[in-house]
C-alpha cells in the first residue's frame, strides 16, 4: 500500500533536507484527491505556516479545500501539560504540600525531556481524537533524533507507567490490609495512570499498524543525510516501526548545465547509487532541485506530482 495514502503519515529526516516541504506536498496531494487532511507540525522551527503563506498556531486552521494545518508549540504544550498535572493532584496532595508541589512542577518545566513529554501528550490527543474528523493526518516532525525519541515514547512510557501502576497497586494493597480493614482504597492517581496507560497502548497499536500508519524519511543525495537516514531506519525498526518510503530531494535535473553542475552531478550519481544499494527494501522517490523556492500552493502542487509518480528514477523535469 502507498505510504502516502495511509491514514497516519510521519515525515522525518535531517534538518534542511526539505522535510517540511515534503510533508506539506504529501498533505496537499491527499487533499487534492478529496481526502480531508490535517497537516501537523511538531518541528519547533515551524516552516509549515511559511510554506502555506499564513500564520498558524495551536488550533486546527483551514488553509485550502480539504486541507487543514496545525503547529504544535512545545513551550505552550509544556505549560498546558504542567497545568494538567497540577489539576490531577488537586484533592490528592495534602493542602500543606500543595504550594511546594506546584513549585517543583514549575521547576520541572525547564528540565530535560519536559518539552518532549508535553509534545508527546499532544500527539497522543491528535492521534486518538482528530482521526474521527480527518481521513489523513500528516506529521511534519522535528529533525531525526527528536523524531526517533518521539516515536519510541509509546513503548518506553508504557513500560514506565506499568511499573508505576504495579508499585501503586502494591502500596494500596498494603494500606488496605493495615489501615482499612481490607477494603479497597480509592486512588485517583492510580486511575489517572491507568487511563494514560490505556491511551499510550492505543497509540502504540496505531503506530505499529502498517495498514494505517506510514513512515517516510526525506534525504538529499549527500553523505551525511544518507548516514543519518540509515541509522534512523535501523533504530525505528528496533521498535517495530518500519520505514517503507524514502524521498530523495533536490536531485539535479538532467537539463541543468554548466561545468560546475556537471562535476556536481558526477558526485551525486555516486550517492544515488549508494542510496539504491542501502535501501533496497524501501520505495525510493526522487524529487528534483527546483530553480526556485517552494513558497506557494502552486509550487507544492508541482512538487506533489513527483511524489505521485514515485519510482527510483522517475522523470526529473522541472
Amino acid at each position: 500500500m502507498d505510504a502516502m495514502a495511509k491514514e497516519i503519515i510521519f515525515v522525518g529526516g535531517k534538518g534542511g533536507v526539505g522535510k517540511s516541504t515534503s510533508a506539506a506536498a504529501i498533505a496537499f496531494r491527499n487533499a487534492a484527491e478529496g481526502h480531508r487532511t490535517l497537516l501537523v507540525s511538531t518541528d519547533p522551527a515551524h516552516n509549515v505556516g511559511d510554506l502555506l503563506g499564513r500564520p498558524l498556531g495551536g488550533r486546527v486552521t483551514g488553509v485550502a479545500e480539504n486541507l487543514w494545518a496545525l503547529e504544535i508549540d512545545p513551550e505552550q504544550e509544556t505549560e498546558k501539560y504542567i497545568r494538567t498535572v497540577k489539576d490531577n493532584l488537586k484533592g490528592v496532595v495534602h493542602s500543606g504540600m500543595v504550594a511546594e508541589v506546584n513549585r517543583q512542577l514549575d521547576t520541572a518545566k525547564a528540565s530535560p525531556g519536559a518539552d518532549e513529554a508535553a509534545l508527546f501528550d499532544r500527539l497522543v490527543t491528535v492521534l486518538l481524537e482528530e482521526r474521527e474528523t480527518f481521513d489523513r493526518i500528516v506529521f511534519d516532525t522535528a529533525p531525526t533524533g527528536h523524531t526517533i525519541r518521539l516515536l519510541s515514547l509509546p513503548e518506553l512510557m508504557g513500560v514506565w507507567i506499568t511499573g508505576l501502576l504495579e508499585k501503586r497497586k502494591k502500596t494500596n494493597e498494603n494500606y488496605s490490609a493495615l489501615l482499612n480493614d481490607g477494603e479497597p482504597v480509592e486512588d485517583p492517581i492510580y486511575d489517572v495512570l491507568r487511563e494514560r496507560q490505556n491511551r499510550f497502548a492505543r497509540v502504540r497499536e496505531i503506530l505499529l499498524d502498517e495498514q494505517k500508519t506510514g513512515f517516510i524519511f526525506v534525504l538529499n543525495p549527500e553523505r551525511l543525510p544518507i548516514v543519518e537516514t540509515e541509522k534512523a531506519v535501523g533504530l525505528l525498526a528496533k521498535y517495530g516501526l518500519g520505514v517503507k518510503t524514502l524521498i530523495v530531494n533536490k536531485v539535479l535535473p538532467k537539463e541543468a548545465d554548466g561545468e560546475f553542475l556537471r562535476e556536481r552531478r558526477v558526485h551525486e550519481e555516486i550517492y544515488l547509487k549508494q542510496i539504491d544499494g542501502l535501501f533496497k527494501n524501501q520505495e525510493v522517490i526522487r524529487v528534483p532541485l527546483f530553480p526556485r523556492d517552494i513558497a506557494s500552493m502552486e509550487d507544492l502542487e508541482a512538487y506533489s506530482h513527483y511524489l505521485k509518480e514515485g519510482g527510483r528514477s522517475g522523470s526529473l523535469r522541472v
